[in-house]
């Protein structure tokens, strides 16, 4: 065991770290891969956290800009503006002002 001073936010904290080997070590879920676009062509735009989409911004053959509001989804009582990764085209909105969305669930493409 070794024992170190950290300072957090101005305060001064006495810890002590045990070394253990790797197989002492749980690693954590893997967070979902982003499902594939058809066809390879456009960029997915995934669920950061399941929710309730409150508000689907932009329709198909909208065009947008990187930043652009595309939809709200509601997770934890708070709402989370998604925003556009890149310029394009709305290729597709994969979900409904209502519906729910898991982590990683494709909420629409962008070409």
């Amino acid at each position: 065991m070794k024992q170190y001073k950290v300072t957090v936010n101005g305060t001064a904290y006495e810890i002590t770290l045990e070394a253990i080997d790797a197989s002492q070590v749980k690693s954590a879920p893997a967070a979902p891969a982003a499902a594939p676009v058809a066809g390879g062509a456009g960029e997915s735009v995934v669920a950061p956290m399941p929710g309730n989409i409150l508000d689907v911004k932009v329709q198909n053959g909208a065009s947008v800009k990187k930043g652009d509001v595309l939809l709200i989804l509601e997770a934890m009582k708070m709402e989370n503006e998604i925003m556009a990764p890149c310029d394009g085209t709305v290729k597709s909105i994969n979900v409904t002002k209502g519906g729910t969305v898991e982590t990683g669930a494709v909420l629409c493409v962008i070409g």
